[in-house]
C-alpha cells in the first residue's frame, strides 16, 4: 500500500504496522529507544541538566552531517559528536566550580555545533534523507543491524545506570552530602554526561536532531508530576515514553508528516493532560 491510511477496522490498521519488515524495525528501534531515553532522561530531568540534553541533541546534526562530508557511517558521526560534546561540557566545571561558567560553555558547544552542522551540509548535499531528516526524524530505512546497534548501547547505558543508580541519585539530589559520604561526584557528573550523549544519538536517529530533547524530557518530566518516589517515577517514565513512541510511529506511518513531529505532540499534549489533572485534583 503506496499511500496507507486510517480505516474503521482498527484491528487490520494494527496489522498494517506489522506486515513490512521496515515497520517492524522501527517499532523495535522506537522501543529501544524510548526505554533508554526514558530511564536516563529521568536523572537528566532530575539532576536539572535539560540545557546540557538540549545541546547533546543539537550536536548530533553536525555529528551526521560531519561523518557523511568525511565518508563515514552517520551512526559513527552521532556517537562520536555526542561523546565529544560531553566531555567538552564536563571541562567547563573544573576548577572553577562554576555554574555561570558551565552554562555558557555549554551555550558556546551548542552555537558552534549549529554552525558547523550547516556548514557541513552546504559543503555535501548529498546527505541521506536531506536536512528534513536529520532534524525531524524517519522511520524509514531503519534496518536489522541498527536495531541491533541500539539495543546494545541502550543495554550498556542501562546496566552502567543500575550499577552506579544509588551514589548517582544521592549526588543528583544532594551532592554536598555525596562528597561528604566519600561519592567520587565529579566522576559520576562525567559518567552521567557521556551515558546522556550516547542516549541522545541513539534517540536522534528515530526522533531527528531537534526533537530528541522532548522524549528525553516530557516523559520523565510528566512521571515527576505524578511521583518522587525514584523507581516508580521511573517505570512510569518508560510506560509515558513507549506510549508516545507508539502512537508516533503509528501516526507517521498513516500520514505525510515526519515521525518526530507527532513524538513530539503526544508528548507534550501528556504533559499537558497531568500537569492540568494535578492542578484540578489539589
Amino acid at each position: 500500500m503506496i499511500n496507507p491510511s486510517f480505516s474503521p477496522d482498527l484491528l487490520y490498521d494494527l496489522r498494517q504496522l506489522f506486515s513490512f519488515p521496515f515497520m517492524v524495525n522501527a517499532l523495535e528501534a522506537g522501543t529501544i529507544v524510548a526505554v533508554l531515553a526514558a530511564v536516563v532522561g529521568w536523572y537528566m530531568v532530575l539532576r536539572r541538566q535539560a540545557f546540557a540534553g538540549h545541546t547533546l541533541a543539537v550536536m548530533s546534526f553536525p555529528g551526521a552531517t560531519g561523518a557523511a562530508l568525511a565518508g563515514l557511517p552517520g551512526v559513527l558521526g552521532y556517537y562520536l559528536a555526542c561523546v565529544g560534546a560531553a566531555l567538552a561540557m564536563r571541562g567547563s566545571r573544573r576548577g572553577t566550580g562554576s555554574r555561570v561558567t558551565e552554562t555558557a560553555t555549554i551555550g558556546t558547544v551548542q552555537a558552534v555545533g549549529l554552525a558547523a552542522g550547516f556548514l557541513f551540509l552546504s559543503l555535501n548535499q548529498n546527505v541521506l534523507g536531506g536536512p528534513e531528516t536529520l532534524l525531524f526524524g524517519t522511520f524509514l530505512g531503519v534496518t536489522q543491524g541498527q536495531v541491533l546497534s541500539l539495543l546494545g548501547v541502550a543495554l550498556a547505558a542501562v546496566i552502567g545506570l543500575a550499577v552506579a543508580s544509588r551514589p548517582l541519585l544521592l549526588a543528583s539530589v544532594d551532592p554536598e552530602l555525596a562528597e561528604a559520604r566519600g561519592v567520587a561526584v565529579s566522576w559520576l557528573d562525567l559518567g552521567f554526561l557521556l551515558l546522556l550523549g550516547l542516549a541522545v544519538a541513539a534517540t536522534s536517529q528515530i526522533t531527528g536532531a531537534l526533537l530528541v530533547f522532548a522524549l528525553l524530557v516530557a516523559p520523565p518530566a510528566t512521571a515527576q508530576l505524578i511521583t518522587l518516589r525514584p523507581w516508580l517515577g521511573m517505570a512510569l517514565s518508560v510506560v509515558f515514553g513507549l506510549v508516545i513512541v507508539w502512537l508516533g510511529l503509528a501516526a507517521a506511518y498513516f500520514s505525510p508528516y515526519p515521525v518526530g513531529f507527532f513524538i513530539t505532540t503526544f508528548a507534550f499534549a501528556l504533559y499537558v493532560l497531568v500537569a492540568v489533572w494535578r492542578w484540578v485534583r489539589s
